[in-house]
């Protein structure tokens, strides 16, 4: 059963960029790129959530139209909202 991490801060390249791209997550004592989050799902070794209204809601990995792998919530349409509303990691 792959190891579950709560998202609470992201780095991002460039937040008033109209295309946000999250460089890194991070949670209670860790922090990793997203290249590491991404082979982390993608191997089924670490899940990861974050909390949103009281509400656990999954982290994924998706695709863009130009075949770029980038995290985002499950709830999430095609921008990953959940996840750039977080706080920026220290």
């Amino acid at each position: 059963m792959a190891e579950s991490r709560q998202v609470t801060c992201i780095n991002t390249s460039d937040r008033k960029s109209a295309h946000e791209r999250i460089r890194r997550i991070g949670g209670r004592g860790w922090t990793m790129s997203q290249d590491e989050a991404i082979q982390e799902i993608e191997s089924g070794r670490i899940s990861f959530y974050v909390s949103v209204g009281g509400r656990t809601v999954a982290v994924v990995v998706a695709k863009s139209q130009y075949g770029n792998k980038y995290l985002k919530t499950e709830a999430d349409g095609d921008q990953p909202d959940n996840l750039l509303s977080l706080p920026e990691c220290p």
